[in-house]
C-alpha cells in the first residue's frame, strides 16, 4: 500500500496529454477538473478572437479559450475529437478547446527536460518543460501561465 506522500509524489508526475494538431502537450493532471463534449459558448462582444465566449457548466460561467487560437496555430473545424478541458488556472475555472484528448502518463523527474529558450522575442514562459515518453517531445504547459495578467483580467471581465 502507497503512503500518502508516494501518492502525492505520483500525482505531481501525471499529466493529461492533448493534441494540437501534430503536437501532443500535456497539463498536470492536479489542474484538471474535467473533459466535456465540445459545445457552442456564448459569444462574448469586444474580446480577443481566442477567447470563443463563456457556458454554463452546472450554473457556473466558465470562460473558453481555443488553445490552438492562443498558440496563433491555423484553426481546425471542431470534430467530433475536439473537446472542452475544464481547468483550474490561477484559481479561476476556465475551459480549453483542444483538438482531442490523448491519455493520462506519469513522468518521472529525469523524463522532464528544461523548456527550450529563444530569442526574447518568442515567449516560451508557459513551457513548464519537455517531457519525454517514447522517444517523443510532450510540451508540458503551465496552465497559469498561458494567459498573461491582462488577458487574465479580460477574462475575469467576461
Amino acid at each position: 500500500m502507497a503512503t500518502s506522500a508516494e501518492s502525492a509524489k505520483l500525482l505531481t508526475s501525471q499529466y493529461v496529454t492533448f493534441l494540437l494538431g501534430d503536437e501532443t502537450y500535456g497539463i498536470s493532471i492536479l489542474k484538471l477538473n474535467e473533459i466535456i463534449a465540445y459545445q457552442d459558448c456564448t459569444t462574448i462582444p469586444n474580446v480577443p478572437n481566442f477567447i470563443k465566449g463563456v457556458l454554463n457548466l452546472r450554473g457556473i460561467v466558465v470562460p473558453v479559450i481555443d488553445l490552438r487560437e492562443r498558440f496563433s496555430m491555423e484553426t481546425k473545424t471542431y470534430d467530433q475529437f475536439t473537446v472542452i478541458m475544464i481547468l483550474d488556472v490561477s484559481g479561476r475555472i476556465m475551459g480549453l478547446i483542444v483538438d482531442a484528448v490523448s491519455d493520462v502518463i506519469t513522468l518521472n523527474k529525469e523524463n522532464i527536460k528544461p523548456r527550450p529558450s529563444f530569442s526574447a522575442g518568442i515567449s516560451t514562459h508557459f513551457i513548464q518543460g519537455m517531457g519525454v515518453k517514447d522517444n517523443k517531445f510532450i510540451i508540458l504547459l503551465d496552465v497559469d501561465r498561458l494567459l498573461s495578467d491582462e488577458e487574465l483580467n479580460l477574462v475575469d471581465g467576461v
